[in-house]
């Protein structure tokens, strides 16, 4: 038996023994995520308790933590002074659980073979995950919820919006957040391993993230290779990408006399869908430019609290009597619905936390690196999707998200529990 199929077959040990059961769960709990969020999400939640429980006083001190809780308070004081309190508070939990999850996984995922067999056990489960939307694409059937709810599976036949992969994540774009992730680990592990096995998965979720019809998850995919590329210094493949999108973008853009001869060439797939002829009768209040303008003219009128979370897609559809459910950026719907003050604490602990990164990137050994860079690029993936949509209300991928980010902040050479490459 390789090596390969023990990686598969057996959960991982964790540098701290008294931590086993807890690292057991979790590798289980990333496992059913993609298909259950109520299986997957909650056993990991369990988990953050009780390590909170063993943990709590290192880590309530640690800077880091008491920013996130300094955060969770003034979004609960902004929800207080919501229109709608409740649904306000209801808003809240896409935000405070993962922030306490955060702080607890940050301390148990700690080694780079944790890293690395996160990104295996992801990379395995988008298999079925791709198959299950290109069956969707093809008319297979509907595939209702299983197991009484506890699977939550909706899969529309013909894809949600039609023509577009969903797979189990029910609608497009939270597909193309989940490809966003996987794309990019699948690539990172194929880049450190080589395995011919990889080849195949890069190139079905390279299939999958191009029928979810997403020209941002297609921009981060582009961005990926080409931040792998210069990683590696493949210069030729760097100047390929750069050919291929430049040609895309030419087809999509450029003056007629260019780009006519160009779209002989280049599939209307792409170029209809980038400079929108695909859907050239898309009403002003569909566009994200009004959605955004609406988001920040609510941020001026009430900067410090906002208008409560969840209220943009009442006080939207109002005016533009169009349901709206978010206004397609993160930092605006957060600055609309909890202030300012909210927004730039959340993006200003997240940056930290980034740039930080960079050092610890550089305290590791040449064979880790690359592992910890394919985390550290795959949530930047997640950072720049939100700038153009919002899938966290999905709590599959805001818990993606979380762990990513709870995996690049405490990593350690030697992975040893309590050895620290910072002060905090």
């Amino acid at each position: 038996m390789n090596r390969f199929s023990l990686e598969m077959k057996a959960l991982q040990p964790h540098p701290d023994p008294n931590f086993q059961r807890h690292w057991n769960v979790v590798q289980i709990g990333l496992f059913l995520l993609p298909f259950s969020a109520f299986l997957g999400g909650t056993s990991i939640l369990m988990v953050a308790i009780a390590i909170w429980v063993r943990k709590f006083s290192s880590l309530s001190r640690e800077p880091v933590n008491r920013g996130f809780a300094i955060l969770g308070l003034v979004m609960i004081a902004a929800a207080w002074f919501a229109d709608d309190r409740a649904n306000a508070f209801l808003g809240l939990f896409n935000f405070l659980p993962f922030f306490f999850t955060f702080a607890a996984l940050a301390d148990l995922i700690r080694s780079p073979k944790q890293l690395t067999q996160i990104a295996w056990i992801w990379v395995i489960t988008s298999i079925p995950v791709t198959v299950i939307g290109i069956l969707q694409l093809l008319n297979f059937g509907s595939m209702p919820s299983l197991l009484w709810g506890l699977i939550s599976w909706k899969v529309f036949a013909g894809g949600n919006p039609v023509g577009r992969m969903a797979s189990v994540f029910e609608y497009a774009t939270i597909l193309a957040n989940y490809y966003a992730i996987v794309f990019i680990l699948s690539l990172g592990l194929w880049l450190k391993e080589r395995r011919k096995l990889l080849i195949g998965i890069v190139l079905l979720n390279a299939i999958g993230l191009i029928l979810t019809n997403s020209r941002n998850v297609w921009a981060i995919a582009v961005l990926a290779c080409l931040a792998f590329a210069l990683y590696q210094g493949w210069k030729t493949i760097v100047a390929a990408v750069g050919a291929i999108t430049g040609i895309i973008l030419g087809a999509a853009f450029a003056p007629d006399s260019i780009a006519l001869p160009l779209r002989k060439v280049v599939p209307r797939f792409f170029w209809a869908r980038l400079n929108d002829q695909m859907y050239s009768d898309r009403p002003v209040n569909q566009l994200r430019s009004t959605q955004w303008k609406f988001a920040w003219n609510m941020t001026e009128q009430r900067p410090l609290t906002g208008w409560g979370l969840r209220s943009f897609a009442r006080l939207y559809t109002e005016q533009m009597q169009l349901w709206i459910g978010h206004p397609h950026n993160l930092f605006l719907m957060l600055s609309s619905e909890s202030g300012l003050l909210a927004a730039v604490m959340l993006y200003g602990l997240v940056g930290w936390i980034m740039a930080q990164g960079i050092w610890i990137w550089k305290a590791l050994s040449p064979t880790n690196r690359p592992i910890y860079f394919t985390f550290w690029i795959a949530f930047l993936a997640c950072t720049l999707f939100s700038f153009l949509d919002i899938a966290l209300f999905d709590a599959r991928i805001n818990l993606m998200g979380w762990v990513l980010l709870a995996a690049i902040w405490k990593m350690e050479e030697s992975g040893e529990w309590g050895v620290r490459l910072r002060g905090s």
